[in-house]
C-alpha cells in the first residue's frame, strides 16, 4: 500500500471526489524537516520547503492510495509540484508534493 501525504487541497472532500471519484481513507500525520508556506503557488496554494531541521514539521493527512490514484494526483497537482517520497512522523513513508525546481 502507498500513502499520499496532503498538507493542502487534497484534504478537501470535494477535491477528493473530483480527483479520485471517492473519499480517501487517511490518518493524521506529519512531515518532519519541512515548513509550510501558504499561498506560495500561483498566489493561492500551499507549498512545503525542506529545511532539514527536525524541529520543523508540517501536519497533514496520510491517505491510502493506489498507483492509479497517484497518477490522477500528478495531473491535479500540475508541473508546479513534483512528487517525492519522504518518511513521516509515524514511521510510514508517503509520497508528498514539493516544489518543482526544474
Amino acid at each position: 500500500m502507498e500513502y499520499l501525504f496532503s498538507y493542502g487541497t487534497i484534504q478537501d472532500l470535494q477535491v477528493q471526489e473530483h480527483i479520485f471519484g471517492r473519499l480517501l481513507k487517511g490518518k493524521t500525520d506529519a512531515a518532519l524537516g519541512f515548513k509550510k508556506m501558504d499561498n506560495a503557488v500561483y498566489g493561492r496554494y500551499p507549498l512545503v520547503i525542506y529545511t532539514n531541521n527536525p524541529e520543523d514539521k508540517v501536519t497533514g493527512m496520510a491517505y491510502e492510495v493506489t498507483e492509479a490514484d497517484l497518477k490522477k494526483a500528478d495531473i491535479y497537482e500540475t508541473s508546479a509540484y513534483k512528487r517525492q517520497k519522504f518518511p513521516l512522523e509515524s514511521g510510514d513513508e508517503a509520497w508528498m508534493y514539493i516544489e518543482n525546481s526544474n
